[in-house]
């Protein structure tokens, strides 16, 4: 799945961590990152905001209740 513009990064990581299954984020060259890892999470939030601007993000979700999870926190922010 596909998001932007996710404003409150410590509630989207909150949202990752209660997901059951496995969520991972796709980088731009392809690399999947494990976003329930704390290091990732550090590390994939630096490469993105690091030139000060939002990408799209491609997120993967293995559990149909986390991908759910995932996109009533897009919709609502909670």
């Amino acid at each position: 799945m596909k998001v932007q513009n996710i404003k409150d990064i410590e509630a989207f990581f909150k949202t990752v961590d209660a997901c059951k299954g496995k969520v991972e984020l796709v980088t731009g060259e392809g690399d999947r990152l494990n976003l329930k890892s704390k290091l990732s999470q550090y590390v994939s939030m630096a490469n993105i905001f690091s030139n000060g601007e939002i990408p799209e993000l491609e997120i993967i979700a293995y559990e149909p209740e986390d991908t759910e999870k995932l996109i009533q926190f897009m919709m609502t922010g909670e």
